[in-house]
């Protein structure tokens, strides 16, 4: 095929992409130093049309530094229809850490396993993966590096790192291998690209991304199951007495608001100072009083400090990702406090129910849910998950007194209604949410909210505990 031959139908092969948008594109070049990754980028971009192309080849910004490392690379994901070409990505960050011993074995060893569950849900996702090595020999690299420095027009191109890399090259090329192969699968097989004269390896490029493109779409395979250690013990709905006796007396449920709201500002002051990010997921049935709970935490919290996030139905840009790239999108920064008025557990509970997912896409959210909260925690982060329960009984009362008050009449809604036709069905989808996702760090807190008054209160008391168990554990 000739050069003019190739360029045409790898174009035409991404005016397809783009024309489809059933998956995206993201293209992975890492390897050794001086070999021509930048160049090959720059060419391929002239030869794709670029307005449906993405290039990443960047350091970590502050704002990056202060979120879960993978916050980075989830906000740069293409769109379905789109190519998104990183420079190194996760694999230059792992590679040349640890062959400057920034990483210990074990921690490279975690990193790549951490790659290789990111990938796949990718994968699952619908996100074709090209991963390029870039290869060359220590010979030729040398010779490339001196015939660079010696060039005034192109010396500039040529960084410390540039010949620090240079004199690893035996360490880089051993961790590759070992990288590679972790990280090899089925769905992200690895490919070699020698160094040799840029237009040859353009053309190589190029027809890998053209066979990319063109290839048929296999289903996605499901993750595979972990284990958790040590899980704590889950909740179950079934053991949740929503009834009460006896309301709360407004008097008494006033001063004790008003002490575990000052309790509460008095910890989110000390996380904000220690910069230590706090996640909160509301997640609940129906008129339980997710909005009223919500509402009594943020009263508590200076408006600088927290944003609320209210998940509805994804929008078309979200339907154009990965479906957990809106919850990583809205992970906070250090710091500060990311409330969620409902989360990433619609996936397993609504979408589940009303067969807004296929059952292989929800059964694979348990593992994904697990990765994505580990992450969390990895980074520091206190993650509170409270499922607010009701009785069917209190639901009903409070749907009928909605549907007589003018101003609250917009908060019921048909689907609610239909929601409590399928209350068994929610039940059992909510018992499996809390015996998969309960971990260390991420355990459930269930409250009873028949009583909205005491349930305000248990709301702001299990948010305090978790918040004073992080703040009393070691730094």
């Amino acid at each position: 095929m000739t050069t003019r031959t190739l360029r045409a139908r790898l174009l035409e092969a991404q005016l397809d992409l783009a024309d489809r948008r059933e998956r995206a594109v993201v293209v992975l070049l890492t390897g050794h130093a001086v070999t021509h990754k930048g160049r090959l980028v720059n060419e391929l971009d002239h030869w794709l049309d670029n307005r449906h192309t993405e290039v990443h080849a960047l350091a970590p910004s502050s704002e990056e530094q202060a979120r879960p490392y993978w916050w980075r690379f989830w906000r740069r994901l293409p769109a379905r229809g789109r190519i998104g070409i990183f420079i190194h990505g996760w694999y230059g960050d792992a590679l040349f850490a640890r062959a400057e011993r920034r990483l210990s074995p074990g921690a490279f060893r975690d990193r790549l396993a951490e790659i290789r569950a990111f990938e796949a849900e990718l994968a699952a996702e619908g996100v074709v993966l090209l991963k390029l090595w870039m290869d060359i020999e220590r010979p030729v690299q040398r010779r490339r590096l001196q015939a660079l420095q010696a060039d005034p027009a192109r010396a500039w191109q040529l960084g410390a790192s540039d010949w620090q890399r240079h004199q690893q090259h035996g360490v880089i090329d051993a961790l590759g291998r070992e990288m590679r192969e972790a990280t090899a699968a089925e769905h992200a097989p690895w490919r070699r690209l020698a160094f040799r004269d840029p237009a040859a390896q353009l053309e190589q490029l190029a027809g890998r991304l053209h066979e990319t493109l063109v290839e048929p779409m296999s289903p996605p395979r499901p993750l595979a199951e972990t284990t958790i250690d040590e899980a704590p013990a889950p909740p179950s709905i079934r053991c949740a007495e929503p009834r009460v006796s006896a309301p709360m007396k407004k008097a008494s449920y006033a001063a004790a608001l008003a002490e575990a709201q000052g309790r509460l500002a008095r910890n989110a002051r000390e996380l904000a100072r220690r910069r230590i990010p706090v996640v909160l997921a509301f997640e609940g049935l129906d008129a339980a009083g997710k909005g009223g709970g919500i509402h009594r935490v943020t009263a508590a919290l200076d408006a600088r400090q927290y944003r609320v996030h209210r998940i509805a139905a994804p929008s078309d840009e979200e339907l154009a990702k990965p479906w957990a790239w809106r919850f990583w999108r809205r992970l906070p920064a250090d710091g500060r406090i990311a409330l969620f008025d409902r989360s990433w557990y619609g996936r397993v509970l609504v979408e589940r129910v009303e067969g807004l997912a296929p059952e292989t896409a929800w059964r694979r959210a348990y593992e994904e849910i697990r990765e994505f909260e580990r992450q969390l925690l990895a980074h520091g982060a206190v993650l509170g998950k409270l499922f607010l329960s009701i009785s069917q009984e209190e639901q009903l009362r409070r749907f009928e007194a909605r549907a007589a008050t003018p101003h609250k009449r917009h908060k019921l809604t048909d689907e609610d209604w239909r929601n409590r036709e399928r209350w068994e069905d929610y039940r059992v989808a909510i018992d499996e949410m809390f015996a998969r996702t309960q971990a260390p760090g991420a355990e459930w807190s269930l409250i009873a909210c028949d009583d909205k008054r005491a349930s305000r209160l248990a709301v702001l008391e299990a948010i305090n505990r978790r918040l004073e168990v992080r703040l009393a554990a070691p730094c």
